[in-house]
């Protein structure tokens, strides 16, 4: 029997770092493939529907798949994910000239976020905005920018747009996960002091390979104990752990995933049972 995980090609990376795991994982004795999909809500539910026996699955893929599950009677489990998709924050940019101190001064302004579906850049921001008081639509404006709908904000495009249109002065903030912000500093995409952190959301949790209760229990296990040995220190899969963004795997966890659970309550973007109710979100 081959042990058969879903990823979403986002990025031709994806197909470099999977191919690399399948062989690695093969040469370690784990029965392992893989498919790729164009979007997470196809991912989501053909694990849901059992077509596939683990999701490399965004934070919101997460929460529909532990949606889709329940309504069939099963349990979703967060296998294991990287170092890095633990304690992430966005932030909130502001032009370093401009006159706003608090959050809530952004009432009455425009804020720029990433794609409808983005956990980082559109989803918990929106949250965060309606904690301070600003709901999104009436006395806040958000303008966004759908790039790679359908991916969950793993194409920062979005993103990407939000900081340029800050910049040329269309909006007054800009929201973005820490890291981007990082990112766009390094590559010159926002220059050296132009802006500034005007507010910082809770920490959350991003990725997680997700398996359900109905998966082969031995080979999730061989799975998930052959992932976790991976090490940093070996030449052969340091390559594709740099590109999957991560020094060491390490077990999954349900803790960080509240924020988003209650932005996309807020926003009524899937149901109880996990079904899309996003009217603008067409992946």
């Amino acid at each position: 029997m081959t042990f058969l995980m879903g990823a979403v090609a986002y990025d031709p990376k994806v197909v470099t770092i999977w191919a690399g795991m399948r062989a690695w994982l093969r040469a370690h004795g784990v029965p392992f493939d893989y498919v790729l999909y164009s979007h997470y809500e196809r991912q989501a539910e053909d694990l849901a529907a059992g077509r596939i026996d683990a999701a490399w699955n965004s934070p919101l893929a997460w929460i529909r798949t532990v949606r889709l599950a329940r309504s069939l009677g099963h349990e979703a489990e967060p296998l294991f994910m990287r170092d890095t998709d633990r304690d992430l924050t966005s932030v909130f940019l502001v032009r370093n000239d401009s006159p706003y101190e608090k959050i809530s001064d952004l009432e009455n302004r425009v804020v720029a976020m990433g794609a409808v579906d983005s956990p980082q850049a559109r989803l918990i921001p929106s949250a965060f905005l309606r904690e301070a008081g600003l709901a999104p639509g009436q006395n806040v404006q958000i303008r966004r920018f759908d790039v790679g709908v359908g991916l969950h904000g793993d194409h920062i495009g979005g993103e990407r747009d939000a900081i340029r249109a800050l910049l040329s002065g269309e909006v007054e903030a800009a929201a973005v996960i820490d890291s981007n912000h990082l990112l766009f500093s390094r590559e010159g995409t926002i220059p050296s002091g132009r802006v500034r952190v005007l507010a910082q959301t809770p920490a959350f949790d991003h990725c997680n390979m997700t398996v359900l209760d109905t998966a082969p229990r031995d080979l999730v296990e061989e799975f998930k104990k052959s992932m976790l040995s991976m090490s940093y220190a070996d030449p052969e899969v340091r390559p594709l752990l740099d590109l999957e963004g991560l020094t060491r795997w390490q077990e999954g966890r349900t803790t960080g995933y509240s924020l988003l659970e209650a932005a996309v309550d807020q926003e009524s973007f899937y149901d109880e049972q996990g079904q899309i109710k996003g009217e603008d979100y067409s992946p």
